[in-house]
């Protein structure tokens, strides 16, 4: 449940892996909330690739596994304390840009994403981001190869050499070990899961005329594994603008699997034009994209449905009630 509080809070989490089978990632999502709310003020969730591993919150002040508990006491302790450390830095942060834009009074929130990412056993990249209000304040990244740390945003902005080293000393010796040696633990123990694919379910319909009185084309994916998809819609082969399109946003099914649904809204002149409709989805359990096609079926306008009713109301009257009539009639004279 506090996940999900957390999930509906930040409204930041996007996987960050690729289609690739060997692209892994550890991230770190994290949340402080000035002002009233019924949820922890400080609240974390530790994602490996779409799988949840623990959460933290600042009521808790523990970890709560989900589906991975360390073996060892000091990892542990460790994630606690760095989890510990990210609570007192984002309250400092939140509440000196809460008083800098002015915004004393309300919900405001601070956001931070962070960890590490390994492609075919070997190590990549370090990343965070923090942000305020949906602003990005922070943007790090640092090579795991070179120990070199590159920084942009208003936070870095004010690190003079000393700080600055201390942050890279602190990704070099304790973030990346942490993040790795858990990366690494997991997914040799989820192997089997994570590496897991299913193939998505595709369906493509047109749904009732919309009050433009055109019409409203929907393409659904569902039941697929890992989540990242690709889903395109297509108008007689060309891909259709982005802005046209409603939805794109990937969710959970609530089994492990995963959907993405697309919508769009045809005009009444484009149903008459009889364009072909296509969608495409590109998946990495699919050896071929799957295409679905349909031609839109232009909507029945209110004239021709009162002249359909009209019809059947006359065929009722003028066919069915006299058969009837003469059933009834024939009934009674055979019982004489």
């Amino acid at each position: 449940m506090k996940s999900l509080i957390f999930v509906c809070c930040t409204g930041l989490i996007a996987f960050p892996y690729g289609c690739s089978s060997g692209l892994h990632s550890l991230y770190v999502f994290s949340t402080f909330i000035v002002g009233k709310t019924p949820f922890p003020e400080f609240s974390s969730v530790v994602m490996l690739d779409d799988v949840q591993l623990f959460y933290y919150d600042s009521d808790v002040k523990k970890l709560i596994y989900r589906e991975y508990k360390p073996d060892r006491e000091e990892t542990v302790q460790r994630s606690t304390l760095i989890f510990d450390h990210q609570y007192r830095s984002m309250k400092y942060r939140a509440l000196y840009s809460a008083k800098q834009l002015n915004v004393t009074r309300g919900v405001h929130i601070q956001q931070r994403q962070s960890g590490c990412e390994m492609s075919d056993d070997s190590r990549g990249p370090l990343r965070s981001w923090d942000a305020f209000e949906g602003f990005n304040e922070e943007d790090l990244y640092f090579n795991t190869q070179l120990s070199t740390l590159q920084s942009e945003g208003k936070w870095p902005n004010t690190w003079d050499r000393t700080a600055r080293n201390d942050v890279q000393w602190m990704y070099a010796n304790v973030y990346t070990p942490l993040c790795f040696q858990l990366l690494e633990n997991v997914l040799e123990i989820k192997r089997s899961h994570i590496m897991r694919q299913v193939k998505p379910s595709v369906r493509l319909f047109q749904k009732a005329p919309t009050h433009s009185g055109g019409a409203l084309l929907t393409c659904l994916a569902t039941g697929f594994y890992p989540s990242h998809i690709n889903l395109t819609m297509l108008r007689d082969g060309h891909p259709v603008s982005e802005q046209r399109v409603i939805g794109g946003e990937v969710l959970p099914n609530g089994d492990g699997t995963f959907q993405m649904r697309k919508r769009l809204e045809v005009s009444a002149e484009e149903t008459r034009e009889k364009h072909n409709y296509t969608c495409t989805v590109m998946h990495l359990s699919l050896d071929n994209k799957i295409d679905i096609s349909m031609e839109i079926r232009p909507p029945v306008d209110a004239s021709t449905m009162t002249v359909v009713v009209m019809v059947f109301g006359l065929v009722v009257v003028c066919v069915i009630v006299p058969v009837t009539v003469f059933l009834i009639y024939r009934r009674k004279h055979n019982a004489y």
